[in-house]
């Protein structure tokens, strides 16, 4: 790892990243689920490898609708993957070994239960809290061109990005063409009037 001095713009063009669901990918206490100890207990592994630089997919708080891209709390680790001392260690443990780490964090798609969609949903349409978030009583109400077709953007789980899991799609959500799907129902739950 270069030292903090170092400033190296172009450091990812050389790069061998391996992106790692830390759920999946290595469990230090037998209960099925990886963590980051698990993780962490690999890193000379991936080092001999080759692997420069690890991306690390969601792995805050959640209610895991939306495999952990639907985030609760984005100062927090997940329970099941560890604690924050535990991603402390592989942080450290992965820089001892010259590899850098890359967190995925995606403020544009939040849990129904973070704080910021709660004070969305009870606030008064019209108030700046309500206007983080697109409310649809309908899943056609935003139309989008895909490819010169057109198609209705709903809640989807295959791209977490698009849409919230509760019916509200966060103010800089873009759906990815290709990415959307239908549905003839309006979305039901919280954060649908």
């Amino acid at each position: 790892m270069p030292t903090r001095g170092e400033r190296n713009p172009l450091w990812y063009k050389d790069a061998v990243i391996y992106e790692v669901h830390v759920k999946t990918f290595c469990d230090s206490n037998g209960d099925g689920i990886g963590d980051f100890r698990g993780l962490s207990s690999k890193l000379p592994y991936l080092r001999d490898l080759g692997v420069t630089a690890i991306w690390v997919l969601p792995f805050y708080p959640s209610p895991l609708r939306d495999d952990g891209y639907d985030i609760a709390d984005y100062r927090g680790i997940h329970p099941d993957y560890g604690t924050l001392r535990d991603f402390q260690d592989f942080l450290r443990e992965a820089h001892a070994l010259g590899m850098r780490v890359i967190t995925e964090l995606v403020l544009n798609h939040t849990s129904d239960q973070h704080p910021w969609f709660q004070k969305a949903r009870r606030a008064k349409p019209g108030s700046p809290w309500r206007d983080f978030y697109v409310w649809s009583d309908t899943p056609d109400k935003y139309p989008d061109r895909v490819n010169g077709w057109e198609v209705e953007v709903a809640p989807s789980r295959a791209h977490p990005g698009a849409t919230s899991t509760s019916g509200a799609t966060p103010r800089t959500s873009t759906p990815t063409p290709g990415s959307s799907s239908r549905t003839s129902k309006p979305p039901t739950g919280p954060g649908t009037r």
